[in-house]
């Protein structure tokens, strides 16, 4: 997996509202800081267990976001979390302006 950098574009989830007047989405961001946590966990040696987060600038319809302390999630994307963007149609399949041969 590609290690997140500043300026890299991802896709952030938003949480969307809880009563559902609006659905959690994805967006585009910007990674704006790259940081290491600790979290509470040990490894097996005892030593403490550091979680790689991002902050991110996500560009929203209504504007800017700014978020900081954001986890990477892979698979089904969870509100908060960002992960990699998808890539639709693969490069090279004919499909939507991609090269053929």
């Amino acid at each position: 997996m590609p290690q997140p950098t500043v300026g890299r574009i991802v896709h952030y989830t938003s949480y969307g509202a809880p009563g559902g007047e609006y659905p959690s989405v994805c967006r585009a961001a910007i990674v704006t800081e790259v940081t290491q946590v600790e979290v509470n966990e040990k490894n097996l040696d005892g030593d403490g267990v550091f979680r790689e987060t991002v902050g991110l600038c996500v560009l929203n319809p209504e504007g800017m976001y700014f978020s900081r302390g954001v986890v990477y999630v892979d698979g089904p994307s969870q509100g908060g979390t960002w992960h990699w963007p998808e890539r639709y149609p693969p490069f090279g399949s004919g499909e939507g302006g991609g090269e053929t041969s």
